[in-house]
């Protein structure tokens, strides 16, 4: 959008987790990054304090979730009603189509008006003056979440990285994402000799997250306490950064970082584009050094999306887009779920659940459920929760010791959208549907043994159900 105009002073922010550094205090930034390095406790920012979660998650209502991996289902289907579904770029409802996409450039458009306002701000490339950088990712939105429409999935990349010291871990100096872009060549980042922990996360759909918001938290617990003990998920609290401080079940993210859209919107115009916001008002830094407002290298005020505008057109988007569509359904389709079921891949990959009922309030008190999203039902095939499958990517939630067992975990990947994608797993390393499997081990190991004992037929149909996806 256009520049944005405030007098909050910059300062240093990277990834949720970071070490605050001014060009003043060169010698402290030797200092905090030495004993880093050494696998010593870098200072720690008061600001990681935000991100921790206190208290108990709120009652947004009864479980819904309808099982069919053995267990009772807790919901009635009658009580809601399917979610709208299609590759097709309109509204679920939440808010209108609008004017043509067509008709609308940046003179004329107006970002709470409708779907396709929200679209265009969505694909809107972003530019220096608007606060791009100085290190980022991408330009805009779309260029991470287009395919088939925009808000689907894509085969960017982020890249994240650290280090292990007497079983402890450290993020990159500035934070464990490193950025790939910059504004100035001085500025690109660089990994650090000694970050032997790398990883990739590739970019997720976005198609039908707002029904994804609008499911309640006892409905992820209850599927947590349904699951066996040896595949029991995390359900992770995390805070809503816009709400009353209560925190609601992760459910976005690799890592179910966020629970709610805007929260995951504003992490990631910062973290993507560079682009401060009130959830987000510190720019982040390149290896660790400030390059933000007050430096050559960044000429707009922080927080950039000063009034939040942006990041609430980007959740209004989010929010009115439809589930994915389900391909042809074939007799092979179905009794390759039957098969799926059988062996246990519908414990973590949970085909169905419904939203809350339309007035719920949610999201620490900030956002009441609308009737195009409560009462719902949607078939995601994820439980939204952190397991252990052998694939981790040996980075926390946050670099602390009560998060330390989710280094080792990873949400359990939602399978609808699952045929517009040809890079699969987190890190979008595996190519083929079989070498996805192959990789499950650890939680998933019993249910790969299943998997590999059935006959080349039954997996055929397996493979045939995940190509409806």
């Amino acid at each position: 959008m256009k520049p944005k105009k405030t007098t909050t002073p910059a300062r240093v922010v990277k990834s949720t987790i970071v070490v605050s550094i001014s060009l003043a205090t060169i010698a402290v930034v030797a200092t905090i990054v030495t004993t880093s390095l050494k696998g010593q406790s870098p200072v720690k920012d008061p600001r990681q304090e935000r991100f921790t979660p206190r208290g108990e998650v709120a009652n947004e209502g009864p479980a819904r979730i309808f099982l069919k991996s053995g267990n009772t289902a807790v919901a009635d289907p009658s009580d809601g009603t399917e979610a709208p579904t299609g590759f097709d770029n309109l509204t679920n409802g939440f808010i209108p189509q609008g004017p043509p996409f067509e008709s609308i450039n940046e003179e004329n458009v107006v970002p709470p008006r409708s779907m396709n306002d929200s679209r265009f701000v969505f694909e809107e490339v972003e530019t220096v003056a608007d606060g791009l950088g100085p290190t980022y990712n991408a330009q805009s939105c779309r260029e991470c979440h287009q395919n088939v429409v925009t808000g689907g999935a894509s085969q960017v990349a982020e890249h994240r990285t650290g280090h292990r010291f007497r079983q402890e871990f450290f993020e990159a100096p500035g934070g464990s994402l490193i950025q790939s872009r910059a504004t100035n060549p001085e500025i690109v980042e660089r990994v650090a000799e000694e970050d032997n922990l790398k990883t990739f996360r590739i970019s997720t759909n976005t198609l039908g997250d707002g029904f994804v918001e609008c499911i309640a938290n006892s409905t992820l617990i209850a599927i947590r306490d349904g699951q066996p003990e040896n595949m029991r998920g995390t359900a992770l609290r995390v805070p809503v950064l816009e709400g009353d401080g209560s925190p609601r079940i992760g459910r976005f993210g690799w890592k179910s970082q966020h629970a709610s859209l805007l929260s995951f919107a504003a992490d990631a115009y910062l973290n993507e584009m560079g682009i401060t916001n009130p959830l987000f008002p510190e720019e982040n830094t390149s290896g660790g050094v400030f390059v933000g407002y007050g430096t050559q290298y960044d000429p707009v005020r922080d927080p950039e999306d000063h009034d939040s505008q942006d990041i609430h057109t980007f959740a209004r988007f989010i929010r009115a887009t439809k589930a994915p569509s389900r391909g042809p359904i074939t007799n092979d389709v179905i009794a390759g779920e039957e098969h799926f079921n059988a062996v246990g891949c519908a414990i973590c990959h949970v085909s169905s659940m419904m939203t809350v009922s339309p007035g719920s309030v949610i999201n620490g008190g900030v956002f009441i459920v609308p009737n195009a999203l409560g009462n719902k039902i949607i078939h995601p095939f994820s439980d939204f929760l952190l397991h252990n499958i052998g694939t981790g990517d040996g980075i926390p939630f946050l670099p602390r010791p009560e998060f330390e067992n989710t280094a080792r975990q990873i949400k359990t990947a939602p399978l609808w959208a699952l045929r517009t994608r040809n890079r699969l797993m987190h890190d979008g390393l595996s190519s083929t549907k079989e070498e996805a499997i192959q990789r499950h081990t650890t939680q998933a190991a019993d249910v790969k043994r299943r998997f590999n004992a059935l006959t080349r037929s039954e997996r055929d149909q397996i493979m045939a159900f995940l190509d409806s996806l």
